[in-house]
């Protein structure tokens, strides 16, 4: 009885063991390719971004002296911010006064930006009115900042105005050197970041949606609600993140318009820095990076910007 030689079959299975379909080929040279692109970034990230942050929050936990600093780790620091009514309510300061001027900028940039976005059709008048809306950022960030002192105090333009139209007798003090120019003068400044946005997505809606939903019955509440609201949020998110992060790591403006008034973490930062307390300045670092890390992440839980986009 003769037995079958396998052997064929056999270096047939191997080899097509061993070697790969075009399309397998294909799909690993993709992934080379994409990984030798995202390297530099990554390498980006952590050299400039990660590693800076890990040594803040290293930095937070070593001994601080009166002059100096030692890298010998202890929570010192950490119980002093943490038991100092000072500190815990400048950083409610910090994030009632981001709240505030979140939804002032929201409320302000929204509707010019649904102008912008959804009256104005043309492509050229669109630039236009956006690049006006950028004109305050040719001057230096301090000069418009600044620049509200005249305009709110006692002698400035606003009390001459409410004066001139009876509606005041004496020029109210409250207006400058408070935390109200302090609102006044962030929500001026990083209004543009909410309309930018909005108005790119706005844009972005095809005037036929609307047009049928007219020719439906419904009128501009029901279309607003239905349809321009939900497909502008990418925009609202995009923009309130912008405004976030500038405003929870403002300094400047506090202490130019409130008369050092109004204390909030970004101030506790500079002022630590200055008295080369760098353990101390580290803890208001990283707790500040904590609160954007979570204000950061809760925006994004409301609309999935990489499905909307």
């Amino acid at each position: 009885m003769e037995i079958a030689d396998n052997r064929p079959a056999a270096s047939g299975f191997a080899e097509s063991q061993g070697s790969s379909s075009p399309a397998q080929k294909r799909e690993r040279e993709e992934r080379r390719r994409a990984l030798f692109l995202v390297t530099p970034g990554i390498a980006w990230m952590t050299l400039f971004m990660v590693l800076p942050l890990l040594m803040v929050v290293y930095v937070s936990f070593w001994t601080q002296t009166t002059f100096t600093v030692e890298p010998t780790l202890t929570i010192e620091s950490w119980q002093r911010f943490l038991s100092s009514s000072t500190y815990l309510s400048a950083t409610w300061t910090t994030v009632r006064i981001w709240a505030i001027v979140l939804v002032s900028t929201l409320l302000i940039g929204y509707p010019v930006a649904l102008f912008i976005g959804l009256f104005v059709r043309n492509q050229t008048l669109q630039t236009a009115l956006l690049v006006i809306c950028v004109i305050p950022f040719w001057t230096s960030f301090l000069i418009r900042v600044i620049a509200w002192r005249p305009m709110l105090g006692t002698e400035g333009a606003i009390n001459m105005i409410l004066i001139n139209l009876g509606i005041i007798d004496t020029p109210l003090t409250t207006l400058l050197f408070s935390e109200f120019a302090v609102l006044v003068g962030m929500t001026q400044i990083y209004c543009v970041f909410m309309v930018g946005p909005i108005t790119f997505m706005l844009s972005r809606i095809d005037p036929s949606i609307i047009e049928a939903a007219r020719d439906l019955g419904a009128g501009f509440g029901r279309i607003f609600f239905k349809i321009i609201l939900p497909l502008s949020l990418p925009g609202v998110v995009v923009g309130a993140i912008f405004v976030s992060v500038m405003v929870l790591g403002e300094f400047a403006t506090a202490a130019s318009l409130s008369g050092r008034k109004v204390n909030l973490l970004g101030n506790i930062i500079v002022s630590q820095v200055g008295s080369l307390k760098w353990a101390f300045a580290s803890v208001a670092g990283v707790i500040l990076t904590i609160i954007i890390a979570i204000v950061i992440t809760v925006m994004l839980r409301v609309v999935n910007l990489r499905k909307e986009m």
